[in-house]
């Protein structure tokens, strides 16, 4: 009986696609010879479809200029004051007015970024040369290396970074320079580098290609240099970025508590402090480079979000 039902019941009819509709065309011109991207060339395809990269970048870009050849923005000396010209209304040449001492708030504005951003810079590559050596080797080595290296970056960073650089710079008050602050802030910032290099590292020199290069006969060295660090200098690519704007933060900081760079510099930080006095008649003259200070900053925090997001694998998933 159930055989005869079944051959009783009603056939399905079957549609085969013509060849031509299936598209084996395109399929088979895609070119399997072409070696897969690296992480930096994923992360390159991801970026570019950001418009968040592209807005921090141009950002980047124009405060680096502003910092290099301020002397194309405008050609007023920011050091030329007349008293005359005191808590003055913009003027043609003069957009963003005058400050009580008669300077052009505008000149030192663009100025300002010169100092600033060479700090940032600087201290950013100070850090990331420290931190990333001392978190490398502890996370390469491991035992007794290890423990040493951390227990000393547990003593560093157990100390503020403002606070020990407001301490040290009263020390040295009289002797302050640009050099001075970018010492001071890559003495006790180096320490995040150090564990996120140190995570980065343990993590990486277990892998395969690691082991491969073992077995290979390659130095400690080599396997360090070439193969791990490479293959661990996303996240401390990323950190760095983002401490840039904190360092330009510290920095501005410092200047505005009188203790940062010397009063002779042109810095957004002592800019603020001087318009303290002059923030209920004239409140724009604060306004000014607290503004430039923000934009740079923001821009180099929403980079460091926008790398972290393309070198993810997981982020990039979401």
């Amino acid at each position: 009986m159930t055989n005869k039902n079944y051959f009783q019941r009603p056939r399905l009819e079957r549609y085969v696609a013509d060849t031509d509709e299936q598209g084996l065309g395109a399929v088979d011109a895609v070119n399997d010879d072409r070696p897969p991207r690296s992480q930096w060339g994923e992360a390159w395809v991801s970026l570019r479809k950001r418009p968040l990269f592209w807005v921090s970048a141009i950002l980047i870009l124009f405060t680096i200029a502003l910092a290099l050849f301020p002397q194309l923005f405008t050609s007023t000396d920011p050091r030329f004051c007349q008293l005359s010209n005191s808590l003055g209304e913009p003027t043609s040449g003069h957009p963003f007015g005058f400050d009580r001492q008669g300077c052009d708030i505008y000149a030192r504005t663009v100025y300002g970024a010169r100092a600033s951003v060479a700090v940032g810079i600087l201290a950013t590559a100070m850090v990331m040369i420290i931190g990333t050596v001392i978190g490398a080797t502890a996370g390469f080595f491991g035992g007794w290396i290890d423990a040493v290296l951390s227990r000393f970056t547990d003593v560093f960073f157990a100390v503020p970074l403002l606070l020990a650089a407001i301490v040290v710079m009263q020390m040295f008050r009289e002797s302050r320079s640009l050099w001075s602050v970018v010492l001071v802030l890559s003495l006790f910032g180096w320490t995040n580098i150090a564990r996120i290099a140190r995570g980065s590292v343990m993590s990486v020199k277990n892998e395969d290609f690691v082991t491969a290069s073992r077995s290979l006969g390659a130095s400690r060295w080599t396997m360090l240099t070439k193969h791990i660090l490479p293959n661990a200098a996303a996240p401390i690519i990323v950190y760095g970025t983002v401490a840039l704007g904190v360092f330009i933060v510290a920095e501005a900081t410092l200047s505005f508590l009188g203790i940062g760079l010397p009063p002779e510099v042109v810095s957004w930080g002592g800019d603020i402090s001087s318009a303290q006095s002059s923030l209920r008649t004239r409140p724009e003259i604060l306004f000014y480079p607290a503004g430039a200070l923000v934009i740079t900053v923001l821009s180099f925090i929403l980079m460091g979000d926008v790398v972290r997001d393309a070198l993810d694998p997981k982020a990039r998933k979401r």
